[in-house]
């Protein structure tokens, strides 16, 4: 498979002197030798060649390359930026070298557990390798379009949405962070590569239930939540009421038998544990009444 090469160039300064040169001999014939048919026709040729050394003249901006083709056949690449003068039989195609931005749109795709969401991606590129962007592909920023989207579906169908077992470890798209944007980046790096595209960066932009089950969704991460909430105020009213009893045994502020503990522990519990403000009762005969 052929490679980029860097070809030879010329000066377009040292090209755009001989045009002048050419040119202006042209004119000091056809003005002082008007009378000989020879001269004439000399100067002609002479106009001739200059307006065709012109057209090998091309300018490369900073970041920017051309691609030159001689009848079909690859000659080379002009990186260099400047002023330069070139075979004007090639054929010149301009590449920009710069980084490019891809915002793409969110797509539908299911996730690991099939689940539907909307993921859309953002990549910064540029061009690498200026042989493989003009001939390996029919047009290297569409191909970094589809391929952009390609890549994403297939990141979604690795990776679940989201975890809603705590004590499961596995990355999710949404809490994977920069693990899933580098197997992004992997990813696409592997599928441009053939175009000569180099990838910079690659991010999730947008990741969401899609909208079908978003609600129930929604309603399931509450109830984890609350499940989580209440499962640490347990774990501490438990070691509230520990400490407490713990605390009365030690320094023998009353006697307490079974009965009288498990009432207490029940009290406590429900004081500690509930989500409204307990109504204090006063109980005017004994414990046992």
């Amino acid at each position: 498979m052929e490679k980029e090469k860097l070809t030879s160039i010329t000066s377009g300064y040292s090209a755009v002197l001989l045009v002048l040169v050419l040119i202006a001999t042209a004119i000091c014939g056809i003005i002082f030798f008007n009378q000989v048919p020879a001269m004439i026709v000399a100067s002609m040729i002479l106009i001739i060649a200059g307006v065709f050394i012109s057209i090998g003249l091309t300018v490369i901006n900073p970041n920017e390359s051309s691609v030159l083709v001689l009848f079909g056949e690859y000659k080379g690449t002009l990186k260099k930026n400047g002023f330069f003068w070139v075979n004007p039989f090639l054929v010149k195609k301009k590449i920009s070298l710069r980084a490019n931005n891809l915002n793409r749109d969110p797509i539908k795709v299911n996730d690991k557990l099939g689940n539907p969401i909307m993921i859309g991606c953002v990549l910064v590129w540029r061009v690498k390798d200026t042989y493989k962007a003009a001939f390996e592909v029919g047009d290297y920023t569409h191909f970094v379009d589809i391929q952009s989207e390609s890549a994403t579906r297939k990141l979604a169908g690795h990776y679940a949405y989201d975890n809603f077992d705590d004590e499961q470890k596995e990355i999710t798209l949404r809490a994977g962070g920069e693990e899933v944007h580098l197997a992004l980046e992997h990813e696409l790096s592997e599928r441009l590569a053939m175009a000569g595209i180099e990838v910079l960066e690659a991010r999730i932009s947008y990741l969401a239930y899609a909208s079908e089950i978003a609600g129930a969704m929604l309603r399931r991460q509450q109830a984890t939540a609350v499940v989580a909430a209440r499962t640490k105020i347990v774990e501490g009213a438990v070691s509230m009421v520990e400490l407490a009893l713990n605390a009365l045994s030690k320094k023998q502020i009353i006697d307490l038998d079974e009965d009288k503990k498990a009432s207490m522990v029940s009290n406590l519990m429900v004081v500690l544990c509930s989500d409204k403000d307990t109504t204090p009762v006063v109980n005017t005969g004994t414990l046992h009444q």
